[in-house]
């Protein structure tokens, strides 16, 4: 088996922690996590596949243990991260790669699609939506927040970051919970209680409303270029729901959509379903 090992880059004077495993050579595969996780949410996938590719998962600015710089010198914007994963690629020489893309990961991964098409080889897109057909209405408070970013509104999204809401993340429509390991939000749970934490996410649920401005960009990306395109969809996801998996299929065609029995955080429960999805469609 390829170990994993754990690294660090410095991105013009920005730390930003990941995870690598594979062969150098091998086609290259991106891992973006989404809230309020951080690259370990991939640790049973990257085994399953660290064979056939070479594979890097970082923290996203703000997660993980990559750097969470104060907000008065670093804003918390979705375009602000998006850069930062961006020249991370290029300082560890990924050049061209495919890119698993999972709720923030996704309008990440999408934004690096709009910028730079010729390096994406392929998408995986695990509950990582671009449409509005794919929001449900437990965006309805978050959409609250954009229309009067109030501070009561602000306040009223903080029990979005309790260990209650993030345990209810990793369980809701999960058919037997019992197979949900408590790991992962656990480790969630100790970085979202780090000082300030709290704010940089609250700052990101306020942008959220950038990336719904972009749909009709990444849409345009898809019907374009028509990248290789797997959507493997946690069908119980409470936040993005089926109906913006199948939409990939309007604007690209040949996208392949699958779904599983299973809720927002698929991989704790599906990996190596997943897993055979993903070697299927690459190779």
């Amino acid at each position: 088996m390829t170990p994993t090992t754990y690294r660090t880059a410095d991105v013009d004077g920005f730390k930003v922690f990941y995870r690598e495993a594979g062969t150098k050579g091998a086609p290259k595969l991106l891992l973006l996590h989404g809230f309020p996780s951080a690259g370990h949410m991939f640790r049973d996938l990257i085994p399953l596949l660290a064979d056939k590719f070479q594979i890097v998962a970082p923290d996203l600015p703000g997660f993980g243990q990559s750097d969470m710089p104060p907000r008065e010198t670093f804003r918390y914007t979705f375009d602000n991260v998006a850069r930062v994963i961006e020249r991370f690629t290029e300082v560890i020489g990924f050049d061209r790669f495919a890119v698993y893309v999972f709720d923030y990961g996704a309008p990440t991964g999408f934004r690096l699609a709009l910028r730079h098409p010729e390096r994406i080889t392929a998408i995986i897109s695990q509950n990582g939506n671009a449409y509005e057909d794919g929001l449900s209405d437990g965006w309805t408070p978050i959409k609250t927040y954009w229309q009067d970013p109030s501070p009561a509104n602000r306040d009223a999204l903080r029990a979005l970051l309790t260990p209650e809401a993030t345990r209810w993340q990793y369980t809701h429509g999960v058919p037997d919970t019992t197979t949900v390991s408590p790991d992962g939000q656990n480790l969630d749970n100790f970085y979202l209680a780090r000082p300030g934490s709290d704010d940089v996410q609250l700052d990101l649920f306020g942008d959220y409303k950038s990336n719904v401005a972009l749909y009709p960009s990444f849409q345009d990306y898809f019907r374009t270029h028509k990248p290789p395109l797997l959507a493997v969809w946690g069908k119980n996801d409470p936040f993005f729901i089926p109906p913006g998996a199948e939409a990939f299929k309007r604007d690209n065609p040949n996208a392949v959509v699958q779904f599983f029995d299973t809720g927002h955080f698929a991989l704790e429960t599906h990996a190596r379903e997943i897993a055979d999805s993903i070697r299927a469609f690459l190779t």
